[in-house]
């Protein structure tokens, strides 16, 4: 893949590391000695049933929550960094994004690069490359000049992560980023994802909804029930009949093949 970055080396995957990760909001114990890696360049996947934490857990790596426990990046402790330290490294794309009004989609991915430029300077021409690239990426050439407000759910929900991708971050947190797409460009963001992750060398870590899409891209997945880990390793070995009936009150038909892990919905008898 020929790229123009202002950074050679931006694009090298972090090693994450999650050791006894305690959170409480309110009355809620929402995460409960969450323990987990994750080598650079690998994918996890985050997987589990509704309120089991999953996109608290997003939020924690991404150094946005209160927590008790350590999350190390590359042997840095993320809390300790500054926001501005820890955008240059992470990107993170929540399932709901705050979107500003009145900007144009090309503005917002530009945001995207202000970790990389001092204080109070604009963007430079090598800035500028990597925006149109992250667009150009996105399938969102054709609406660059577009206000936010004026797109659909998943024209902004790829705006959202053509700005991650404009940071060149060296950890990408994707919560739920197929969740507004169409089946065709739910395909085409993963196959992104994975291209970047396979060729240069990006650190994924994702909730997934789709249990089939997370069984065929993700390296490994965590299974999170109330708050705790009960599974981690393979698609294959987390994926399983027993476990989707147990934690998902599920009945499921699972198949592995050589294109990964496909869960397919049974009903009932």
């Amino acid at each position: 893949m020929n790229r123009t970055s202002p950074s050679e080396t931006a694009w090298a995957g972090a090693l994450v590391e999650a050791t006894g990760v305690d959170v409480t909001l309110g009355r809620n114990h929402v995460l409960d000695a969450v323990d987990l890696t994750v080598e650079p360049g690998r994918w996890l996947g985050v997987v589990g049933p509704n309120g089991a934490g999953k996109s608290t857990l997003l939020r924690v790596l991404a150094g946005l929550v209160r927590h008790r426990g350590s999350v190390l990046l590359d042997g840095m402790n993320v809390a300790s960094m500054s926001s501005r330290h820890r955008a240059g490294l992470v990107g993170y794309t929540p399932q709901v994004p705050l979107l500003p009004e009145g900007v144009r989609v090309r503005d917002y991915v530009t945001l995207g690069r202000t970790p990389h430029h001092a204080l109070l300077t604009g963007p430079k021409d090598a800035d500028r490359v990597v925006v149109e690239e992250s667009l150009a990426r996105l399938d969102l050439d054709a609406l660059a000049d577009r206000p936010l407000r004026t797109l659909s759910g998943g024209e902004r929900q790829r705006a959202v992560l053509a700005r991650a991708l404009a940071q060149e971050p060296r950890l990408l947190l994707l919560d739920e980023p197929t969740s507004a797409l169409d089946l065709g460009h739910a395909q085409q963001v993963l196959e992104l994802v994975d291209g970047l992750r396979r060729e240069e060398g990006l650190t994924v870590v994702s909730t997934l909804h789709d249990l089939a899409l997370a069984g065929q891209y993700a390296d490994r997945l965590v299974l999170l029930s109330h708050g705790r880990v009960v599974a981690a390793g393979s698609p294959a070995e987390v994926l399983t009949e027993d476990a989707l009936a147990e934690h998902y009150g599920a009945t499921a038909e699972v198949v592995t093949g050589p294109d990964g892990v496909r869960v397919h919905p049974v009903r009932p008898r």
